[in-house]
């Protein structure tokens, strides 16, 4: 499969990796795609680099891996039209920083959240929020004691939310729970800003979520 990554920090790196890995060609879009050399020389044949419009039309399955209070520029940067019919996985958080750069606060809610105002903005993209709720080296093949951890989806589209979890499988999550429409991207943020407040403190960077059932 082709994926296309908007964005070029951790998270798309590290996504990048899971994806070739799985056999997919994958193309990480950044504004400044020379500095993704050594990122493409390292993980070698299916990773490639280019502009955030260039990945978004290589993508059949699209990421969109940029800071959560962001996504508008990112969009117009990648192509408004290149998101459309196609699946966007978000793993986004649109966390607000304090003045030490600590995670604060959610830019939005109680009543709205980065994933429902991404739909908003891509009316005819199937938009699954997922990944979001660990650290980007756990999003792919999660190593925790007690595990499995699970994964969440959420998304209006319920084929959509298929495809993303037969992905999740693929890239190591064995346990996916299905929380419903993309309005349930206001949980999920917010399960981000606890991991925020255990995880950054104690430097424990491993820590998921079980869900018990």
């Amino acid at each position: 499969m082709k994926v296309g990554i908007v964005g070029s920090g951790s998270v798309a790196r590290d996504l990048g990796r899971g994806f070739v890995k799985r056999g997919d060609h994958v193309k990480l879009g950044s504004r400044s795609p020379e500095r993704l050399a050594d990122w493409v020389e390292e993980v070698g044949d299916g990773a490639s680099a280019g502009t955030m419009e260039e990945a978004a039309a290589h993508g059949e399955v699209l990421v969109i891996a940029v800071k959560g209070t962001e996504t508008d520029s990112a969009i117009e940067a990648a192509g408004r039209d290149n998101f459309a019919g196609k699946v966007l996985i978000d793993p986004t958080n649109p966390i607000v920083f304090d003045a030490d750069r600590r995670p604060d606060h959610l830019a939005y809610g109680p009543t709205d959240s980065g994933g429902e105002r991404l739909q908003r903005a891509l009316p005819d993209t199937m938009v699954v929020k997922s990944l979001g709720i660990v650290n980007s080296g756990q999003m792919v093949d999660p190593e925790v004691e007690g595990g499995p951890a699970t994964m969440f989806v959420a998304g209006n589209d319920g084929a959509a939310k298929e495809t993303v979890t037969r992905i999740l499988a693929d890239i190591g999550w064995q346990d996916v729970a299905d929380l419903g429409g993309i309005e349930a991207s206001r949980e999920l943020e917010s399960l981000c800003m606890l991991w925020c407040r255990y995880a950054l403190p104690n430097q424990a960077w491993h820590t998921a979520f079980k869900l018990l059932r």
